[in-house]
């Protein structure tokens, strides 16, 4: 902790569709505005206060499967313990290959470490 501030913050990461990434995925998912619509993560204004961040910086999420750096998105909506990604290539990176014998892997309810990326 640093300043009143704490360095890493265990969340649970969820991942789903969004509007924004629908329309990029239009102009293809090699378009900037799909990139930018994937590369991002949303989290309750109450974390990014806790992190000591605003909105729009970086973070830096990992889970056992890897890590990535993504923009930071105020949501006030989210639980401030849950961090939510659309989906696609960046949270790919965070998801397990294990599926359960679904054949998908799990994109919910996965631990993820939620640090301000240096």
């Amino acid at each position: 902790m640093k300043g009143g501030k704490i360095d890493v913050q265990v969340c649970t990461l969820i991942s789903g569709r969004t509007l924004e990434q629908a329309k990029g995925m239009h102009g293809g998912k090699n378009s900037d505005g799909y990139k930018k619509a994937v590369e991002k993560a949303f989290l309750s204004p109450l974390l990014l206060e806790k992190l000591g961040l605003s909105e729009g910086e970086e973070i830096l999420l990992t889970t056992p499967y890897g890590s990535v750096r993504v923009k930071t998105c105020a949501d006030m909506g989210l639980p401030e313990d849950v961090v939510f990604m659309p989906m696609g290539p960046m949270v790919n990176l965070l998801v397990g290959p294990e599926t359960e014998g679904t054949g998908m892997p799990s994109f919910k309810g996965l631990k993820v470490e939620v640090d301000k990326a240096l």
